[in-house]
């Protein structure tokens, strides 16, 4: 004897097309890799490890923004036969690899360091000091054309390498103050650790964050079992199982349930209870939910 349950899925396919980088996401590249030249220069010429590694940081930056820029055009590829969810995940894996490239660079950084701290070299301050108020500059545009965006992971951690590069020109600036004033050349390294170990747990951060998207986990932001219980207190729900919560791409996150319900003819109003539910108090819209009425209700289905 079969017995099978009726099933009601709610798709709703509002697609909120993202705005392409365009000429701003163009402009904070070219000026990132110029300004990393400069910075490149500008740290041989005065020895300082803070502004090299900052001119490295710089470089990364660039390449991140090279690859949001590349991704967000990938994410608005539509649906297709083969990628039914779209290609919105490319945004996240290029804020994985960008957050690893950030990983790299600050090791490498605290690395060169602890090798200065051995081995102290003479720092020129005025041109330290010169070329770091520049990068103030220069960052605070950049960081100031992506915020202007959409906040998509991808762009995040690009976001993320631009404050670290803001943190790098502040550094730069107290070391050269410091070295103008006191010549005590130590703070070059010290300060160049400090940064690289910022620039290291903020990498992580994200690298945990796009692995939590790509391995299908509960967005951080929300909890399984709260959901579960409001979702529960519906008028007409008698139970919750099979709760799924995971997120498609940046900014959408899908939901699958199955409800246990009393009568099949209530479904309709439990459905729309429960979206708005979801929609309102956790902004999920992309929801597929399974009404399981009581047996006595299927009876006329079953089979003789």
């Amino acid at each position: 004897m079969s017995h099978s349950h009726s099933h009601h899925q709610d798709h709703p396919h509002k697609h909120k097309h993202k705005h392409q980088p365009h000429r701003a996401m163009i402009w904070a590249i070219a000026l990132i890799f110029i300004f990393a030249g400069v910075e490149a220069i500008g740290g041989w010429w005065a020895g300082s490890l803070t502004l090299l590694s900052d001119a490295g940081h710089m470089v990364s930056d660039g390449i991140a923004l090279i690859i949001a820029a590349f991704a967000s055009w990938v994410a608005l590829k539509p649906p297709s036969q083969k990628h039914s969810y779209g290609l919105g995940r490319a945004e996240v894996v290029a804020a994985g690899i960008s957050s690893l490239l950030l990983l790299f660079i600050s090791i490498i950084v605290i690395i060169e360091a602890i090798h200065r701290i051995h081995a102290p070299t003479a720092v020129d301050a005025k041109v330290v000091i010169l070329i770091a108020l520049c990068g103030l500059l220069v960052n605070g545009v950049v960081a100031w054309m992506l915020a202007r965006g959409e906040r998509t992971l991808n762009i995040k951690a690009a976001l993320f390498h631009v404050m670290g590069d803001i943190l790098g020109s502040i550094a730069a600036l107290i070391a050269g103050a410091v070295i103008y004033f006191t010549h005590w050349m130590m703070i070059d390294p010290i300060l160049s650790i400090l940064i690289g170990v910022l620039i290291l747990i903020s990498s992580l951060s994200l690298i945990r964050e796009s692995l939590l998207v790509l391995m299908e986990g509960v967005p951080g932001h929300i909890n399984l079992k709260i959901v579960a219980q409001e979702m529960s207190s519906v008028s007409g729900v008698k139970a919750i199982h099979d709760l799924h919560i995971w997120t498609l791409s940046s900014g959408k996150i899908a939901l699958s349930a199955h409800i246990d319900i009393h009568e099949l003819s209530s479904w309709e109003h439990i459905l729309s209870n429960l979206r708005k539910l979801l929609k309102t108090t956790y902004d999920i819209d992309h929801i597929t939910l399974q009404p399981e009425p009581d047996i006595i209700d299927c009876q006329p289905c079953q089979a003789t």
